[in-house]
């Protein structure tokens, strides 16, 4: 599971698919024991593969492997996999517009984690990220003064937790994370504006992990197209490219960014070096 979660937040896709057969079967023999602890881990072992396959964008497969991390969620009793199982899931419904089951999921599962008292961090992490995880949903939704209210109030659920997340942490969200989500928030509101407002002071080196640093660009890429700026979104693009080429590469909403860049702007500063970059063979 350790391997499995560093080659995701490096963004190798490929090494992590290729690993992911024998993890399954690991964390299926594991569970045999029948101890808590066994069958929450192979829960997040499912959380992680559906994280995978939504990025892949592999809706009908993240699906199912969403509703098996669950059911192993649900076995164990754990309300921190439940929420990790119900915060992948909740994505695929909202990929597949079905946004209002999406809300009712997350709901039920942030009230699940509150009920724990969020007396450690990691709850208080599970905490804040399934409130933005509702502030997106409910963005997309176009519920615009839900979904700001949601941003804020997970704002203040992170202001007690650590600069970087912890590595390992199931909930890797921080201060700076929730404002990431925010940029988010506001590009799925149609602001692009107060998107790149949301952002402008974020940096590469407030987050721990490449995937994170990638998702900095990549959602500051959006907010730039959305302005219509191309050189902003290619500036963006190859940040995020040059912290993890598969956060570019491998996620079909960002490769058509960049088929869109050069199809419209080829001649904009770094569109060029973008598209060499990400149709490149991957190492």
């Amino acid at each position: 599971m350790a391997s499995a979660r560093e080659l995701y937040d490096k963004g190798a896709h490929t090494q992590f698919l290729a690993l992911l057969p024998d993890l399954l079967a690991d964390g299926h023999a594991a569970a045999s024991s029948r101890r808590e602890l066994d069958q929450a881990r192979l829960s997040s072992v499912y959380s992680l593969s559906a994280a995978l396959l939504l990025k892949l964008g592999s809706y009908e497969q993240a699906r199912l492997t969403a509703d098996r991390a669950r059911t192993w969620a649900e076995v164990s009793g754990s309300p921190l996999a439940a929420a990790a199982a119900s915060h992948e899931l909740a994505i695929v419904l909202r990929h597949q517009d079905r946004g209002e089951e999406a809300q009712a999921l997350m709901e039920s599962a942030a009230a699940g984690v509150e009920a724990t008292g969020l007396r450690t961090d990691a709850a208080s992490s599970a905490y804040a990220q399934m409130l933005c995880t509702l502030a997106y949903t409910a963005a997309r939704g176009g519920r615009r003064t839900e979904a700001l209210a949601m941003a804020e109030e997970a704002r203040r659920a992170a202001r007690r937790l650590p600069p970087l997340a912890p590595a390992g942490r199931l909930f890797p969200i921080s201060p700076a994370a929730v404002d990431l989500y925010t940029v988010g928030v506001h590009w799925a509101l149609g602001d692009a504006g107060a998107a790149l407002e949301a952002g402008q002071n974020l940096r590469s080196e407030h987050f721990p992990t490449a995937e994170r640093k990638a998702r900095l660009g990549t959602d500051m890429a959006r907010a730039w197209w959305a302005w219509g700026r191309p050189e902003q979104t290619a500036r963006a693009l190859l940040d995020a490219h040059r912290a993890s080429p598969g956060e570019v590469r491998d996620r079909p909403a960002i490769r058509g960014i960049v088929t869109e860049l050069a199809q419209r702007h080829p001649r904009a500063a770094g569109v060029r070096e973008l598209r060499a970059a990400v149709s490149a063979p991957a190492s």
